[in-house]
């Protein structure tokens, strides 16, 4: 497969890119406020060594987070089940 025919791939099987709305971008005090909790569980949560990180966007040492992605996250490590109960 050529180079040109390679690159034509890659363009067509990428994923579209949706764009980020500012206003859901949020700062870590920002969201531990939001979440009810301190800053230093936001900061651990979002480590990369952590299992399951918390979805965070680096720009350079500054840490921002997306609430969309959050609330994602947050739904998939609930401990409720759907039925509204905790699950055991």
């Amino acid at each position: 497969m050529s180079s040109q025919q390679l690159a034509e791939t890659k363009q067509t099987t990428a994923l579209p890119i949706s764009p980020l709305d500012p206003s859901q971008i949020l700062t870590l005090p920002e969201l531990a406020e939001r979440l009810k909790v301190s800053q230093r569980w936001v900061y651990e949560k979002s480590r990369r060594r952590c299992q399951d990180p918390l979805p965070v966007i680096r720009i350079g040492r500054y840490l921002r987070f997306n609430w969309l992605d959050v609330s994602e996250w947050l739904r998939r490590h609930s401990n409720v089940s759907p039925s509204g109960r905790r699950a055991a």
